[in-house]
């Protein structure tokens, strides 16, 4: 079997619902990896929640996060590594602006910084829940221009705040909703999104489209299960991206359905 670049989202796909990774899928991901296949991990996750889950299955290979505004290797120094960055001037905009536009909280973050103007609900676990006095939002702390803004608004708000974005900024940048009960915006380059770092890894390593294979559930996965040569959505996934897949796994993301479907597509079991 010709070399794979199998491209693996985090949530939803290869985390479970309670989000960690099952003793399966680590040992199938790393029988994969024995095999000569490469695995890289695609997340819209910033790296801060998803180096844990790298190391965890032991990776060496290239990870995305962000949607693919980051493309790093973890732990090294990677000539290949890119990342596309959005103006500071537009976070402090928002930042001038957030009571006009009802801005619960605003976040900016790049590979190793986080920066915030107010700590997150308590339900919304992705964020650090404490913060450090370098670590408060303001024109002094924010040096560099951010991988990602993180704009938390009232659920009223958000189309208002959506718009008021693009119209200002439209031409630099892109504005994603994350879904899910709270109203969280999150603005990156303009033009970022998973299929374009999924292509750029496979130019890295030379491997042909045919031989990529991608596993995801939602909306943000849309365009790198496209782009694959085998776009594979999860038992789990929304009905959009299983249209949108070449094949759809017989378990879900409980049931070990990545690792399940891998071992059987690799001829991995032993």
């Amino acid at each position: 079997m010709p070399q794979k670049l199998i491209t693996i989202d985090l949530d939803g796909t290869t985390l479970n619902s309670q989000n960690q990774i099952s003793s399966k899928t680590i040992e199938v991901i790393q029988k994969a990896t024995e095999a000569g296949h490469l695995v890289s991990i695609v997340t819209g996750r910033p790296y801060r929640i998803s180096e844990a889950i790298y190391d965890q299955l032991q990776l060496k290979t290239p990870m995305v996060n962000f949607n693919g505004a980051l493309t790093h290797i973890p732990h090294q120094h990677w000539q290949g590594e890119y990342k596309r960055t959005i103006s500071k001037a537009i976070v402090l905009d928002m930042l001038e602006n957030r009571q006009k536009l009802q801005l619960k909280m605003i976040a900016a973050e790049g590979k190793h910084t986080y920066l915030a103007n107010h700590l997150p609900p308590s339900d919304l676990n992705f964020f650090p829940t404490t913060l450090s006095d370098d670590q408060l939002l303001s024109k002094t702390s924010l040096v560099h221009n951010p991988t990602s803004m993180i704009l938390f608004v009232a659920p009223h708000q958000e189309q208002i705040v959506r718009n008021t974005v693009l119209h200002h900024y439209g031409q630099q940048v892109d504005v994603g909703v994350w879904g899910g009960p709270n109203s969280v915006l999150e603005v990156v380059s303009k033009g970022i999104q998973k299929a374009k770092a999924v292509a750029y890894i496979a130019k890295q390593y030379h491997i042909d489209r045919q031989n990529i294979v991608a596993f995801g559930d939602e909306h943000n996965d849309a365009e790198m299960l496209d782009y694959a040569g085998r776009g594979v959505a999860m038992q789990n996934a929304t009905p959009i991206i299983k249209s949108i897949a070449n094949d759809v796994t017989e378990f879900d993301n409980d049931h070990d359905g990545l690792a399940k479907y891998l071992e059987t597509y690799l001829k991995l079991a032993n």
